[in-house]
């Protein structure tokens, strides 16, 4: 496990300029402590590795040093394969250049891992846009990849709602969630996020603009993913829920949050084992559908109008299911 982390360690400082300890224990999740140590033991074994001091130190590599630690594994190789997205990239209009690297790559491995490709095609597919989705890649994709990878500056026309925009952006990312592509972009001092699929047209300038160092893509994508769900999520109904209908509470809720709050908020069970919670929900109307799937597992308990529609249901459902009535539904 050391002998691993070491070689790690050194082809980060081969990739990288410098890094300071906090960055590369962060990289190879292991304490500050422990890369201190590392950085030691790679420097008794003759590794000329050299700390910086300073607000822009850190620790280097003695210029030209190379390291021909580099070869792959077969798991690697195979999890390399596995990384060429070719649906994705082709959207984006990078198929020729990632089948040019998958060639390059192979030509560079060892005929012993010369089958990665062939054995990963053979075990794994990514089918990324949903059921029912048209697959086709929205029109302005590419241009906007293009703009992405040079850091140029575009302007948008977009459409938002029964009206057309005009944005002036610096595209940062795009991010592709369930078969939708979304460009993540900073206008003036704020981030934005667009939906590709409702931009109009494109226009890339000539201007390039300074990325900030501190804008991390998945981490805005994680945070602004739980705000849009947490803000789509705002009503609130109370429910008392037997210990059956607390578990499948969890195929039903529409997030993962919703359901860790109506579990953590849930109280003490009565003598018959059932709690009462709130449960975080879009609307009352979606409510309605979500829990009607729980049956006599869930109890409505507000708002009243909830409560009301759930009742109506129940005694529909049970004169459905009346003794006296035939499967035809003649009396």
């Amino acid at each position: 496990m050391r002998a691993s982390r070491l070689i790690s360690l050194l082809l980060l400082l081969q990739s990288r300029e410098a890094m300071t300890a906090a960055e590369l224990a962060r990289e190879l999740e292991v304490s500050e402590r422990t890369v201190y140590r590392d950085v030691l033991a790679l420097s008794a074994a003759g590794v000329p590795i050299y700390a910086d001091r300073g607000r822009t130190g850190g620790y280097r590599l003695l210029g030209g040093y190379r390291t021909r630690l580099t070869g792959l594994t077969r798991q690697e190789a195979e999890a390399l394969f596995l990384a060429g997205l070719r649906g994705p990239a082709g959207d984006m209009g990078l198929a020729d250049a990632v089948a040019a690297a998958e060639l390059k790559v192979l030509a560079a491995l060892p005929p012993s891992l010369r089958d990665a490709p062939a054995r990963t095609g053979q075990r794994f597919h990514l089918d990324v846009p949903g059921w029912f989705r048209h697959a086709a890649p929205p029109s302005w994709l590419a241009e906007l990849a293009g703009a992405v990878w040079r850091d140029r500056v575009v302007e948008l026309r977009y459409r938002r709602g029964e009206r057309e925009v005009v944005r002036t952006v610096q595209p940062y990312g795009l991010v592709l969630k369930s078969g939708t592509w979304y460009l993540v972009g900073r206008v003036g001092t704020a981030y934005r996020t667009y939906r590709v699929d409702r931009v109009v047209d494109v226009r890339v300038g000539d201007d390039t603009f300074d990325r900030d160092d501190g804008f991390d893509l998945g981490d805005y994508w994680r945070e602004q993913a739980d705000l849009f769900l947490r803000q789509m999520l705002a009503e609130r109904v109370t429910v008392r829920l037997t210990p059956a209908g607390l578990r499948a509470l969890r195929h039903v809720a529409h997030a993962p949050f919703a359901y860790d709050e109506a579990v953590a908020g849930a109280g003490e069970p009565d003598g018959q084992g059932r709690v009462v919670t709130r449960l975080p929900v879009e609307s009352v109307e979606v409510a309605y559908d979500m829990l009607l799937a729980l049956g006599p597992e869930a109890e409505v308990l507000d708002p009243p109008e909830l409560r009301t529609r759930m009742a109506a249901a129940a005694d529909r459902l049970a004169a459905l299911y009346r003794d006296d009535r035939r499967p035809d539904g003649s009396g």
